[in-house]
C-alpha cells in the first residue's frame, strides 16, 4: 500500500541550517529528442532561509494506463510544520530525465490533509495516478484550495524572487508532488525508473512578507493536421475521443470548456489561440513563464492588450521545450479589476515530423491533453495579493 508519513512516502536526506548552502542532487540522463532537462545547483541561502531535502523513498517504474505512453504520479509530501512557515524557493531534480516530463508541486492546507492521506493509503504502490491535478476528491482539495506552488519543466532552475514574498504555508500543510512521465522514446514500454528529489526552501516570514498565488492563464490549443496528413484522428472530435480514452473525462472535457471559458462561440482551428482573462482583485505580478509541450513556437502574455496602457509581461518569441525556465520581471507590476491578461499560443504540426518522439505517430488534430503527444498553452504567472491600505 501507499504510505503516507515524511519518511516513507518521501525519505528525508538533510534538513539544512542557515548556513546550509550544498547542492541539489544532480541529474542525469537525456530528454528524448531534447537537450536539456537537469536543474542547476541551489543558489545560498539568504538571511532567516533553510533547506529540507527530500528524495523519493524508493524507484518508481510508470506505468501508462490504456495503452498510452503518459502517467502523472503524484505522491505526498509532509514537510513536518508545526508553525506557519514560507516557502520561497522550490528545486525539484529529476533522476531519470529520460522519462522526466514535468512536475508540479501543490500545497494542501490542513483541512486537506486527511483525504491526500487517504487516498495515498488506498492506492497499491508508491503515490497515486492522478491526471489533470492532484487526483484527490475533497472540498479542502478542490481547484483553488490545493495551491500550485511551483513547477519544473525541462531546463528549469530554482529562481528566486529578490522581494520578500513566498508562499505561506499553515501547520499540518502538506505537498503534494505530481511528477509526469512520458515514455514515447520507447513506444510505452518501461524506461528505467525514477528516484527524484525535492529541495524546499522555507523561512519564517515577517509581517511584511507577500504571500504569493500561482495564476496559470491557459488558451485553447486546436491545431488541424498539416496539409499533407490525413489519418482518422485528424478529425477534432475523434481525436478528443482518444484523448478521453487516456486521461479520463474531466481531461478530454477540456478543449470545449476552454474554448466556452474563452468567450469563443466554436473552436478555431488553427496555429495561433489566444484567450483572455479578466484580473478580479488588486494584485501585484512578479514574474511567469510559459508551458507547452514539443510542437509549441511561441507564448506570450499581454496585460490589456489594443489599450494605451498594453504592456507585455511575457514573452517567449522562440520556444524551447528545455528552457522552461520562470523569469522574474524587470520590476513587479500592479493589476486589478478592469485589466485583462492576454496568453497567446503559436503551435507548429509540422514539426511533428521533425522530431523523433513524435515522427512516429499517426497524424492528429492536436487538442489539450495530458500526453506529451497532445498540446498546452499555459502562461504561468506568480502574483500576490495586494493588501488593503
Amino acid at each position: 500500500m501507499a504510505t503516507m508519513a515524511l519518511a516513507t512516502a518521501f525519505a528525508v536526506v538533510a534538513c539544512g541550517s542557515d548556513a546550509d548552502n550544498s547542492a541539489a542532487p544532480a541529474a542525469t540522463g537525456s530528454h528524448g529528442a531534447h537537450a536539456g532537462g537537469s536543474s542547476a545547483p541551489s543558489q545560498p541561502l539568504r538571511a532567516g532561509e533553510r533547506f529540507v531535502d527530500l528524495k523519493m523513498a524508493e524507484a518508481y517504474t510508470p506505468a501508462p494506463p490504456e495503452g498510452g505512453t503518459d502517467e502523472y504520479r503524484c505522491q505526498v509530501i509532509d514537510p513536518g510544520l508545526t508553525k506557519a512557515a514560507f516557502l520561497t524557493g522550490t528545486q525539484f531534480t529529476p533522476e531519470n530525465v529520460a522519462i522526466a516530463h514535468h512536475a508540479i508541486v501543490y500545497a494542501v492546507p490542513p483541512g486537506g490533509a486527511a483525504a491526500v492521506r487517504e487516498q495515498d493509503a488506498k492506492t497499491p504502490g508508491l503515490g497515486w495516478q492522478c491526471f489533470g491535478g492532484t487526483g484527490v476528491a475533497g472540498a479542502e482539495v478542490e481547484e483553488g484550495d490545493a495551491a500550485w506552488v511551483d513547477t519544473w519543466a525541462p531546463g528549469a532552475t530554482e529562481t528566486l524572487l529578490t522581494q520578500d514574498a513566498g508562499y505561506r504555508l499553515e501547520p499540518g500543510s502538506l505537498l503534494v508532488l505530481q511528477i509526469h512521465y512520458n515514455l514515447l522514446a520507447t513506444d510505452g514500454k518501461p524506461a528505467g525508473s525514477d528516484r527524484s528529489a525535492v529541495r524546499l526552501r522555507l523561512t519564517d516570514g515577517t509581517p511584511q512578507t507577500r504571500e504569493l498565488v500561482t495564476w496559470p492563464v491557459d488558451a485553447p490549443t486546436d491545431l488541424p493536421c498539416a496539409a499533407d496528413e490525413s489519418g482518422p484522428l485528424c478529425d477534432r472530435a475523434a481525436s478528443i475521443a482518444d484523448v478521453t480514452k487516456r486521461f479520463g473525462a474531466d481531461v478530454g472535457d477540456m478543449a470545449d470548456r476552454q474554448v466556452e471559458e474563452c468567450g469563443q462561440s466554436a473552436p478555431k482551428a488553427g496555429s495561433t489561440q489566444t484567450c483572455d482573462h479578466k484580473v478580479e482583485a488588486p494584485m501585484t505580478l512578479f514574474a511567469g513563464f510559459g508551458h507547452m509541450h514539443m510542437l509549441g513556437r511561441a507564448i506570450k502574455v499581454e496585460l490589456n492588450p489594443g489599450t494605451p496602457n498594453a504592456k507585455v509581461v511575457l514573452d517567449v518569441p522562440q520556444f524551447d521545450f528545455d528552457n522552461q525556465r520562470l523569469v522574474q520581471l524587470p520590476s513587479p507590476v500592479e493589476i486589478g479589476p478592469g485589466d485583462t491578461l492576454r496568453v497567446t499560443c503559436t503551435h507548429d504540426a509540422g514539426l511533428r515530423k521533425r522530431l523523433p518522439q513524435l515522427s512516429k505517430l499517426p497524424p492528429r488534430y492536436v487538442v489539450w491533453g495530458d500526453g506529451t503527444s497532445d498540446e498546452m498553452c499555459i502562461g504561468i504567472m506568480t502574483v500576490s495579493l495586494r493588501r488593503a491600505k
